[in-house]
């Protein structure tokens, strides 16, 4: 579960609400590339953006088609009590694990992430992944932390933001971490363009935006990383790094995927939740054309 790529899809919509046809298609990329694990409604997957009874809905549509392979589920929320719930459909609907992101309006004390993560993993079943992401949540974790964290029940991976470019400091940032974490804990990464450096560097799985629409481009440098061919990783991800620098243009990932999805005929144009925009025709014919140099298409 915990180990390998991981990869996160869109969770496409249209005029009417989630738009199940694509999704099923977008998993159907996935199940074909035999990936590791699916992250379903992640960040890329818009979560945040949906009912209860539309998470529900989507997390039961991944189990029932995910061909045998593990599916994670966020259950992501700014209230407690609505992680809870969200937690017990996601169990019911059968999936394999829980993202849990510490999502919050107001800033959280070191104690109340704690607290939060230590009542959430009392009242669950399944293996808890720590999602990690400051730039959404607004929580921030030390290295202490992770480990009073990892220490609960039910927690099995801890899925970090992107390490340092620099081979080195990733390498270090990864052992420092690794020192203070059970030996049981998967540690992941996450910011696709760092990825490399974070399988280079000891990290277990890589949570891939880049692999739930490219699944076998990602799958290609993960097999690389844990056959130990770092060569072949540097040379990948280098290689991919056209693709990195849209979405460092477009403020992260997910509407450059968003444009590449729906010019792939996977999706429609205007497939994110508002008040989430399309990108614009100019900028889709850039998306297009770092597809084409890459073999994308």
């Amino acid at each position: 579960m915990f180990s390998g790529l991981s990869a996160f899809p869109l969770t496409p919509v249209n005029a009417t609400g989630i738009d199940e046809k694509s999704f099923l298609s977008l998993l159907a990329r996935l199940t074909t590339a035999k990936v590791d694990s699916l992250g379903v409604l992640g960040s890329t997957g818009s979560y945040a953006y949906f009912t209860r009874e539309q998470r529900q809905h989507v997390a039961s549509l991944a189990v029932q088609h995910a061909d045998g392979i593990p599916v994670m589920v966020s259950i992501g929320s700014t209230s407690t009590d609505e992680v809870l719930r969200l937690a017990e459909d996601a169990q019911h609907a059968g999936v394999s694990a829980l993202l849990l992101p510490a999502v919050s309006y107001q800033k959280l004390t070191e104690e109340e992430v704690f607290g939060f993560y230590a009542e959430v993993a009392r009242n669950v079943s399944l293996p808890i992944c720590v999602y990690d992401n400051p730039g959404t949540t607004h929580t921030e974790f030390s290295n202490d932390l992770y480990a009073r964290i990892a220490a609960l029940p039910n927690i099995a991976s801890i899925k970090i933001p992107g390490v340092p470019a620099d081979m080195d400091s990733a390498a270090q940032r990864v052992s420092a971490l690794r020192a203070q974490l059970p030996a049981e804990i998967s540690l992941g990464v996450s910011g696709d363009a760092s990825a490399g450096n974070g399988l280079m560097a000891g990290c277990d799985v890589w949570y891939s935006v880049c692999g739930g629409l490219f699944p076998n481009t990602a799958l290609a440098l993960t097999r690389a990383a844990q056959a130990g061919d770092f060569a072949a990783v540097v040379e990948q991800s280098q290689r991919l790094e056209p693709l990195w620098t849209l979405f460092r243009q477009h403020g992260g990932s997910i509407r450059v995927i968003a444009a590449a999805a729906a010019l792939l005929g996977l999706a429609e144009e205007n497939n994110l939740p508002r008040p989430l925009r399309a990108l614009s025709s100019e900028h889709q014919r850039e998306v297009l054309q770092v597809m084409r140099s890459l073999g994308l298409t």
